[in-house]
């Protein structure tokens, strides 16, 4: 079967970068639009030296119903990464219930698991929610993932969020993550903390808007 070709100026449709050719809204013509959502870079953190925590305080508001947050590279002592979010106070400490669970092979393949993880879950508490697990303490060792948090400035729901994280643990091991939950408050989240209990010593932490 002969495959037909189009003329690309034959669509009336004016060239716009970074955007897809769509059906218009009555369907009955073309239109540039986005498809399936687009990232929009809000802050970049690089850590270079230790660092307590990195916080974002700004931007989180009802321009997106979805944040997304990456972690990458980040590198520290024989903790695993956390995150706890701010519902209006100073404190990062909104009440959480979550689950988490994990993949893991080591890399001379002795052993693998695939496990729910009941001490890394949270019910109904204020604490900071771990992300993944412990890298090692190599230099070459860090966790790197990314977090999604949806409609944060909403008052009438709980605010869920999702995040996925690669952690090159002690002795090799890969250890992949899941953690999911929701804040349970209906006040709007302004703030999102990530931190080790001790020093970031390197990584770098990105914001984006999605729409």
């Amino acid at each position: 079967m002969a495959i037909s070709k189009a003329n690309f100026n034959s669509f009336n449709v004016t060239p716009t970068a970074s955007k897809f050719i769509t059906f218009n809204s009555s369907n009955n013509g073309l239109a540039a639009d986005d498809v399936g959502g687009s990232l929009n870079l809000l802050s970049t953190v690089t850590i270079s030296s230790g660092t307590s925590s990195v916080d974002f305080t700004s931007g989180i508001d009802s321009t997106y119903k979805e944040y997304r947050f990456s972690y990458i590279n980040v590198h520290g002592p024989n903790e695993g990464l956390q995150v706890g979010f701010r519902d209006g106070g100073s404190n990062f400490d909104a009440v959480k219930t979550t689950t988490f669970f994990k993949a893991s092979h080591a890399e001379n393949d002795s052993d693998t698991d695939l496990s729910y993880r009941v001490n890394a879950d949270i019910a109904q508490g204020t604490g900071l929610q771990s992300l993944g697990s412990t890298p090692g303490t190599d230099n070459d060792q860090s966790i790197t993932g990314y977090l999604h948090l949806f409609d944060p400035s909403n008052t009438t729901f709980v605010k869920n969020f999702v995040s996925e994280s690669t952690t090159n643990a002690d002795a090799g091991t890969l250890q992949h993550t899941f953690v999911a939950g929701y804040c349970n408050t209906t006040t709007a989240i302004d703030g999102v903390q990530f931190k080790f209990n001790s020093n970031i010593d390197s990584g770098i932490f990105k914001m984006y808007g999605v729409t």
